[in-house]
């Protein structure tokens, strides 16, 4: 595997703002003016959003300075203007804390003007927790009259209530005016949508109701977003600006996706393993796609394609345990890893398994040497330890369906955090990634703390819903479904899943306050696992012909449409 460290000696980390002479192959069929243009339309944006931080704060360049924001988090060009947002974002919560009189009086909190400022709020509230702030969630009581219900107005601000759809989907747990808030938005929406149907109105609502922004990747949502977002900016003056430099970045951004599915392709085809191991599944592509999702930044170009690597590595081990090894090939193979030495049990050991540890090894110590040479540390034992760690998941799961006796539930669930894979995946994205490594946060990881198991969780969850059986995968390794149902005599298949879908909302809030709250993981990697968990229902949601329409509709979003 030594080789192949040429191959990501060669990918450099990409500034889609610097001129085509600077940038890689993949991205030289822009011109010059292209660029400079490309270049032109950021500085416009970031003078329009410092011509709003440099403001006297009141109501209408409060309200336009959140709309900006929402805009180009929605439209996934924030990457471009984080010290802008976090100028705006600081105004807001300082306001905010401090009780300013302007915030009250402008119906912030008022009321009687519930209707008016429905909107306000639920945006204000969304984008500064979403931000890292602490904010309270008493705003919402404020919108009930004095029964404690909602109050009655509200219902007739569609847009809203969408935005109250939305703020409710950062909640955290134990925070049940948001859970009423999710409930009563949803329920009036959905009325409303049945009631319009063929309008566009009701479209764009079933799809807010279905894929709400915080819970779905931006390129996903985007074109729901551009459709909603017109009566709340129709008479911003940079919404032309804004949508120029969406489709521009859009073609840049895709033509980097397209230069690393090459880089990406070469490795896994010389890697050899398709060939050597004909049993496992053969989808570089799909794999890759996973980085895509987690690792939004257009920048992280070296990080995304050595993420691919071990990812592709835990779909191949996955299919060694639960379609072709036998229970005794797989405890030596389990034990080998947990050891990382093969010496011992060479000559009991198959060749499929061996050429599959050759590649584990020379893989782990590959990336263990980019993050070394790039961030000072040495993450090989984490590395190892995740490895063992999800071996010894798959040969727990291997033997207990082996002897025909599934466990209960949370026995299933708590070895399924492991075994789905999400724990490896995370820790290698937090060294690729670089940021707050040290001796404290890598003890903490290579733990499973909340971020990484509600994740997992989420991830395993959704897989075992029973319509998430992978057409290429024919082993069978059991799901929380079929252990919850024999626990619970009686109980029917909608029951259990309905029990599972409740269980996914219960990680969500889980996720939201350890992305939230949590100080002990630097934010790129925090918004690493909120995208991994976003990414899961494009994965996981088969239909009955056992196609994946979200995952097809998103490469064709990536790699072959234009943004509308």
């Amino acid at each position: 595997m030594a080789s192949k460290e040429t191959q990501t000696s060669e990918i450099t980390a990409i500034n889609p703002t610097t001129t085509p002479s600077k940038q890689p192959y993949g991205l030289q069929s822009f011109t010059d003016k292209f660029y400079m243009e490309y270049a032109r339309n950021i500085q416009e944006i970031k003078n329009v959003m410092n011509n709003i931080i440099l403001a006297d704060y009141d109501h209408q360049h409060s309200i336009e300075g959140l709309n900006l924001v929402n805009a180009v988090l929605r439209l996934g060009i924030d990457y471009h203007f984080q010290d802008e947002i976090n100028a705006i974002l600081e105004r807001e919560h300082l306001k905010i804390s401090s009780g300013d009189d302007d915030v009250v009086n402008h119906g912030f909190y008022n009321n009687n003007n519930v209707q008016d400022y429905l909107y306000d709020v639920s945006l204000r509230f969304r984008l500064l927790r979403q931000g890292g702030y602490d904010v309270s969630t008493d705003v919402f009581n404020e919108l009930k009259d004095k029964k404690g219900n909602f109050n009655p107005s509200v219902a007739e601000d569609r847009e809203g209530l969408r935005e109250l759809f939305e703020a409710s989907q950062v909640r955290i747990e134990g925070e049940h005016v948001l859970e009423e808030a999710e409930v009563f938005s949803g329920q009036h929406l959905k009325e409303w949508a049945n009631r319009n149907n063929h309008t566009s109105e009701a479209r764009t609502i079933q799809v807010t109701l279905e894929q709400p922004c915080h819970k779905s990747l931006a390129r996903i949502t985007a074109p729901n977003f551009l459709e909603s977002l017109f009566p709340a900016t129709r008479h911003q003056g940079w919404m032309t600006l804004l949508l120029k430099l969406a489709t521009t970045d859009f073609k840049i951004v895709q033509s980097i996706h397209r230069m690393e599915i090459v880089q990406v392709s070469k490795w896994w085809k010389e890697l050899g393993l398709a060939k050597e191991l004909k049993f496992a599944r053969d989808q570089p592509l799909k794999w890759y796609l996973w980085t895509v999702a987690s690792l939004a930044d257009p920048s992280l170009s070296e990080e995304r394609i050595e993420l691919t690597k071990p990812i592709s590595l835990v779909y191949i081990i996955d299919d060694i345990f639960y379609v072709h090894g036998t229970l005794d090939e797989l405890t030596l193979f389990t034990n080998a890893v947990n050891k990382w030495n093969i010496t011992a049990n060479k000559e009991q050991l198959p060749d499929y398994l061996k050429i599959c540890f050759k590649a584990l090894d020379g893989i782990t110590n590959e990336i263990s040497h980019v993050v070394y040479r790039k961030h000072g540390w040495n993450p090989v034992d984490s590395l190892r330890k995740s490895w063992g760690k999800l071996c010894n998941a798959f040969l727990l799961e291997a033997q207990w369906f082996a002897s025909g006796k599934l466990p209960n539930e949370e026995e299933y669930l708590k070895n399924a955090i492991v075994s789905s894979g999400v724990h490896v995946v995370l820790v290698h994205m937090f060294f690729l990634l670089g940021q707050g490594i040290s001796k404290e946060a890598v003890n903490l990881l290579d733990d499973i703390p909340g971020l990484v198991s509600s994740t997992a969780a989420i991830l395993r969850l959704w897989d075992d819903l029973g319509s998430a059986k992978d057409e290429y995968q024919n082993g069978h390794d059991g799901s929380y479904v079929e252990c919850y149902m024999k626990k619970h005599q009686g109980c029917l298949v909608e029951e259990a899943r309905d029990h599972v879908i409740s269980m996914i909302k219960n990680e969500w809030e889980r996720l939201n306050k350890e992305c939230f709250s949590s100080k002990h993981f630097p934010m790129c990697f925090k918004k690493g696992c909120l995208n991994a968990a976003r990414m899961v229902p494009i994965m996981y949601d088969y239909d009955d012909n056992h196609r994946l329409p979200g995952l097809e509709d998103y490469i064709k979003s990536l790699l072959s449409e234009t943004i509308k």
